[in-house]
């Protein structure tokens, strides 16, 4: 029932749908159409236009870093010895080819930008640091975090919280 910023309407059925694709991104047409209560055809209009809408934006299978022999987590602050020049620009650009260079975020603060950063062990981390994040354009100093272990990771929204709001 809330009107978002991509003006469109989100009723009971659409929050549903949601929880249930961020739930399982590899759910059926079929399934969500049952679990919802409808017929196969008006659920996949729903999902189709949620997903022009620009809500529901890709679906992905979360992997197992660990298992994969990412063992380290490093969270990177970055900071610009001038973030109003051109630097910030180049390094937006840069870090969108960086594969280990999981998310950015522009942060406010005594840093700039905050990263979130896999690497397979501290030597490999070590490496990544001394010839691609040191290298980046316009970078005065980078501080990192090493997480010890992962108490919460998601990408999931509070879906549920959007009830009832107009």
């Amino acid at each position: 029932m809330r009107k978002n910023n991509s003006d469109i309407n989100l009723d009971e059925t659409d929050l549903s749908l949601l929880e249930l694709v961020q739930q399982d991104g590899r759910i059926s047409n079929t399934k969500v159409a049952e679990k919802l209560s409808l017929s196969e055809a008006p659920c996949w209009r729903r999902r189709k236009r949620l997903e022009e809408a620009g809500i529901i934006v890709n679906y992905q299978a979360n992997l197992n870093r660990e298992l994969l022999g990412f063992g380290v987590m490093a969270l990177v602050q970055i900071s610009f010895a001038d973030p109003t020049d051109e630097a910030p620009v180049l390094f937006e650009e840069k870090i969108q080819e960086i594969p280990e260079i999981l998310s950015c975020y522009n942060v406010t603060g005594e840093t700039d930008y905050l990263l979130q950063v896999v690497a397979r062990d501290l030597a490999s981390y070590e490496l990544f640091l001394r010839t691609v994040l040191r290298k980046l354009p316009g970078v005065r100093s980078i501080q990192t975090s090493i997480s010890l272990r992962e108490v919460k990771n998601s990408s999931r929204l509070p879906v549920q919280n959007l009830r009832g709001e107009k």
